[in-house]
C-alpha cells in the first residue's frame, strides 16, 4: 500500500509541469487581462516594429566564389 501511495504522488508530481505547458495564449486569464483595444494597438506596434527591422537588413550580395575561373 505504501509503494502505491509513493508511485502515485510521483506521478502527481510529474504531471504538473506538464499540465503547465498547455496554458498559453489560448487560456482564458490571458485573454481577460487586456482589453482588446490595448490588444490591437500593442499587435500594431510591434508589426510596425518588426517591418521597420526587416528593412535595416541590408542586402546580401551574391557570392560566387567561381567567378574568377570563368
Amino acid at each position: 500500500m505504501r509503494k502505491l501511495l509513493i508511485a502515485l504522488a510521483a506521478m502527481a508530481l510529474l504531471t504538473a509541469p506538464a499540465d503547465a505547458q498547455f496554458r498559453g495564449k489560448g487560456s482564458k486569464r490571458a485573454e481577460g487581462s487586456q482589453q482588446p483595444d490595448d490588444q490591437k494597438k500593442k499587435n500594431a506596434a510591434a508589426e510596425k516594429a518588426y517591418k521597420d527591422a526587416l528593412r535595416r537588413i541590408p542586402d546580401q550580395k551574391v557570392a560566387d566564389p567561381w567567378s574568377s575561373m570563368r
